[in-house]
Protein backbone atom coordinates (compact mmCIF):
# COMPACT_ATOMS: atom_id res chain seq x y z
CA UNK A 1 0.00 0.00 0.00
CA UNK A 2 1.31 3.40 -0.75
CA UNK A 3 0.06 7.05 -0.38
CA UNK A 4 -1.19 8.37 -3.11
CA UNK A 5 0.36 11.27 -4.96
CA UNK A 6 -1.51 14.74 -3.57
CA UNK A 7 -0.90 18.14 -3.06
CA UNK A 8 -1.64 19.03 0.52
CA UNK A 9 -2.10 22.92 -0.73
CA UNK A 10 -4.77 21.65 -2.64
CA UNK A 11 -7.10 19.46 -0.02
CA UNK A 12 -9.96 21.18 1.41
CA UNK A 13 -9.59 22.85 5.26
CA UNK A 14 -12.50 21.89 7.24
CA UNK A 15 -11.72 23.72 10.33
CA UNK A 16 -9.40 26.19 12.03
CA UNK A 17 -8.79 26.66 15.29
CA UNK A 18 -9.26 30.45 16.26
CA UNK A 19 -11.23 29.47 18.94
CA UNK A 20 -8.75 28.29 20.73
CA UNK A 21 -5.77 30.34 22.90
CA UNK A 22 -2.39 31.30 21.36
CA UNK A 23 0.14 30.73 24.17
CA UNK A 24 1.26 34.18 26.01
CA UNK A 25 4.66 35.69 24.48
CA UNK A 26 5.58 35.75 28.59
CA UNK A 27 5.49 31.39 28.51
CA UNK A 28 7.47 31.37 25.54
CA UNK A 29 11.22 32.75 26.71
CA UNK A 30 13.55 30.99 27.71
CA UNK A 31 13.35 30.65 31.34
CA UNK A 32 9.67 29.25 31.06
CA UNK A 33 10.25 26.91 28.99
CA UNK A 34 13.22 25.38 30.95
CA UNK A 35 10.71 25.91 33.64
CA UNK A 36 7.81 24.02 32.15
CA UNK A 37 10.29 20.56 31.17
CA UNK A 38 11.41 21.04 34.81
CA UNK A 39 8.31 20.24 35.91
CA UNK A 40 6.19 18.90 33.25
CA UNK A 41 2.32 19.46 33.55
CA UNK A 42 -0.07 16.94 33.27
CA UNK A 43 -1.34 17.08 29.71
CA UNK A 44 -2.71 14.56 26.52
CA UNK A 45 -1.24 14.83 23.30
CA UNK A 46 -3.64 15.91 20.10
CA UNK A 47 -1.68 13.85 17.44
CA UNK A 48 0.13 10.80 17.98
CA UNK A 49 -0.37 8.42 15.06
CA UNK A 50 -1.04 9.22 11.21
CA UNK A 51 -3.34 6.39 9.71
CA UNK A 52 -0.75 3.59 7.88
CA UNK A 53 -0.11 3.33 4.78
CA UNK A 54 3.12 1.21 4.61
CA UNK A 55 3.43 -2.03 6.00
CA UNK A 56 6.67 -2.51 7.56
CA UNK A 57 8.67 -2.95 10.67
CA UNK A 58 8.57 0.15 13.11
CA UNK A 59 11.33 2.51 12.54
CA UNK A 60 12.79 4.62 15.70
CA UNK A 61 13.59 7.97 14.57
CA UNK A 62 14.17 11.42 16.24
CA UNK A 63 14.00 14.95 15.32
CA UNK A 64 15.16 18.12 17.25
CA UNK A 65 12.45 20.90 17.53
CA UNK A 66 14.92 23.71 18.02
CA UNK A 67 13.99 26.96 19.25
CA UNK A 68 16.33 29.28 18.34
CA UNK A 69 16.89 32.22 21.17
CA UNK A 70 16.02 35.16 19.56
CA UNK A 71 14.77 38.24 20.83
CA UNK A 72 11.39 36.84 19.16
CA UNK A 73 11.97 32.98 19.41
CA UNK A 74 11.82 31.29 16.12
CA UNK A 75 11.67 27.63 15.10
CA UNK A 76 14.54 26.43 13.00
CA UNK A 77 12.89 24.01 9.82
CA UNK A 78 14.41 22.55 6.78
CA UNK A 79 13.06 22.27 3.43
CA UNK A 80 13.81 18.74 2.41
CA UNK A 81 15.31 17.87 -1.53
CA UNK A 82 13.12 16.25 -3.96
CA UNK A 83 14.92 13.00 -4.63
CA UNK A 84 14.50 12.03 -0.93
CA UNK A 85 12.85 8.63 -0.49
CA UNK A 86 10.88 9.64 2.40
CA UNK A 87 8.77 12.91 2.94
CA UNK A 88 10.74 14.69 -0.07
CA UNK A 89 9.65 18.34 -0.88
CA UNK A 90 8.35 18.11 2.80
CA UNK A 91 9.40 20.86 5.37
CA UNK A 92 10.64 19.18 8.16
CA UNK A 93 12.71 19.39 11.69
CA UNK A 94 16.34 18.36 11.44
CA UNK A 95 16.24 14.39 12.09
CA UNK A 96 16.81 11.03 10.99
CA UNK A 97 16.51 7.46 12.26
CA UNK A 98 17.92 6.30 15.11
CA UNK A 99 21.17 4.50 14.67
CA UNK A 100 22.72 1.63 16.58
CA UNK A 101 25.16 3.32 17.82
CA UNK A 102 23.07 6.04 19.39
CA UNK A 103 22.80 6.63 22.76
CA UNK A 104 19.10 7.05 22.16
CA UNK A 105 16.78 9.60 20.73
CA UNK A 106 18.58 13.03 21.75
CA UNK A 107 21.88 11.37 21.09
CA UNK A 108 20.33 10.69 17.27
CA UNK A 109 18.79 13.92 17.36
CA UNK A 110 21.65 16.13 17.96
CA UNK A 111 23.44 13.80 15.39
CA UNK A 112 21.27 14.43 12.81
CA UNK A 113 20.99 18.10 13.24
CA UNK A 114 24.77 18.53 13.02
CA UNK A 115 24.75 15.70 9.73
CA UNK A 116 22.28 17.77 8.44
CA UNK A 117 22.21 21.39 8.89
CA UNK A 118 25.96 21.51 10.24
CA UNK A 119 24.42 22.55 13.67
CA UNK A 120 26.86 21.48 16.44
CA UNK A 121 25.76 20.57 19.90
CA UNK A 122 27.78 23.29 21.68
CA UNK A 123 25.10 25.85 20.35
CA UNK A 124 22.12 23.31 21.61
CA UNK A 125 20.48 23.19 25.36
CA UNK A 126 18.41 20.08 25.46
CA UNK A 127 15.23 20.86 27.41
CA UNK A 128 13.41 17.17 27.10
CA UNK A 129 10.99 15.02 25.03
CA UNK A 130 7.93 14.89 23.39
CA UNK A 131 5.67 11.87 23.35
CA UNK A 132 6.63 9.88 20.15
CA UNK A 133 4.57 10.53 17.11
CA UNK A 134 4.47 7.52 14.25
CA UNK A 135 3.70 8.48 10.68
CA UNK A 136 1.75 6.57 8.03
CA UNK A 137 5.63 5.41 6.93
CA UNK A 138 5.99 3.85 10.34
CA UNK A 139 8.50 5.71 11.78
CA UNK A 140 8.44 6.09 15.51
CA UNK A 141 9.33 9.49 15.77
CA UNK A 142 10.38 11.37 19.11
CA UNK A 143 10.73 15.37 18.96
CA UNK A 144 13.71 16.36 21.36
CA UNK A 145 13.12 20.13 22.28
CA UNK A 146 15.76 22.38 22.64
CA UNK A 147 17.12 26.38 23.13
CA UNK A 148 19.66 27.18 20.14
CA UNK A 149 21.97 29.87 21.19
CA UNK A 150 22.43 32.37 18.34
CA UNK A 151 25.86 32.65 16.76
CA UNK A 152 25.82 29.30 14.84
CA UNK A 153 26.68 29.26 11.19
CA UNK A 154 24.68 26.27 9.35
CA UNK A 155 26.02 24.29 6.72
CA UNK A 156 23.59 22.41 4.84
CA UNK A 157 23.82 19.20 3.29
CA UNK A 158 22.72 19.60 -0.28
CA UNK A 159 21.77 16.42 -1.25
CA UNK A 160 19.52 15.68 2.14
CA UNK A 161 18.26 19.64 2.35
CA UNK A 162 17.21 22.43 0.14
CA UNK A 163 16.57 25.24 2.28
CA UNK A 164 16.68 26.06 6.14
CA UNK A 165 15.13 29.01 7.51
CA UNK A 166 12.90 30.49 10.91
CA UNK A 167 9.34 30.92 11.78
CA UNK A 168 8.40 33.12 15.04
CA UNK A 169 7.34 30.27 17.52
CA UNK A 170 4.47 32.55 18.43
CA UNK A 171 3.25 32.52 15.34
CA UNK A 172 3.42 28.28 15.13
CA UNK A 173 2.31 28.26 19.07
CA UNK A 174 -1.24 30.31 17.76
CA UNK A 175 -3.89 28.16 16.56
CA UNK A 176 -5.49 31.03 14.93
CA UNK A 177 -3.31 29.64 12.29
CA UNK A 178 -3.38 25.43 12.36
CA UNK A 179 -5.76 24.25 9.34
CA UNK A 180 -7.40 20.90 9.33
CA UNK A 181 -7.40 19.39 5.72
CA UNK A 182 -9.37 15.90 4.85
CA UNK A 183 -9.12 13.78 1.89
CA UNK A 184 -10.68 10.43 0.81
CA UNK A 185 -8.53 7.93 0.28
CA UNK A 186 -8.24 4.25 0.72
CA UNK A 187 -11.88 3.66 1.53
CA UNK A 188 -11.60 6.22 4.27
CA UNK A 189 -10.44 9.40 5.70
CA UNK A 190 -7.24 11.09 5.94
CA UNK A 191 -6.92 13.40 7.59
CA UNK A 192 -3.89 16.56 9.02
CA UNK A 193 -2.95 19.83 10.03
CA UNK A 194 -1.15 22.41 8.13
CA UNK A 195 0.24 25.83 9.69
CA UNK A 196 1.06 27.87 6.51
CA UNK A 197 3.97 30.34 6.99
CA UNK A 198 4.43 33.09 4.48
CA UNK A 199 7.92 34.32 4.49
CA UNK A 200 8.94 36.80 2.26
CA UNK A 201 7.67 36.02 -1.12
CA UNK A 202 7.78 32.40 -0.01
CA UNK A 203 4.97 30.23 1.63
CA UNK A 204 6.24 27.87 3.85
CA UNK A 205 4.07 24.95 4.05
CA UNK A 206 4.46 23.63 7.36
CA UNK A 207 2.26 19.77 7.72
CA UNK A 208 1.44 16.45 8.13
CA UNK A 209 4.04 15.29 10.87
CA UNK A 210 5.99 18.12 11.31
CA UNK A 211 2.62 20.25 12.34
CA UNK A 212 1.61 17.40 14.25
CA UNK A 213 4.71 17.57 16.74
CA UNK A 214 3.96 20.98 16.85
CA UNK A 215 0.32 21.03 18.15
CA UNK A 216 1.61 18.32 20.70
CA UNK A 217 3.80 21.11 21.61
CA UNK A 218 1.27 23.88 21.90
CA UNK A 219 -0.96 21.62 23.95
CA UNK A 220 2.13 20.80 26.12
CA UNK A 221 2.80 24.97 27.07
CA UNK A 222 -1.37 25.36 27.32
CA UNK A 223 -1.55 22.43 30.31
Amino acid sequence: MSLPTIDPRTIPVIRIDNHLPAIEYPRLQADALRARFAAPPIWQPEFLAEKKFMDRQPLPAAVLLPIVLRPEPSVLLTLRTPHLSTHSGQIAFPGGKVDETDAGATAAALREAQEEIGLTADFVEVLGQLPVYVTGSAFHITPVVALISPGFVLKPNPYEVADVFEVPLAYLMNPAHHRHHQVDWQGGQRQWLSMPYQDAHTERFIWGATAGMLRNFYRFLLA
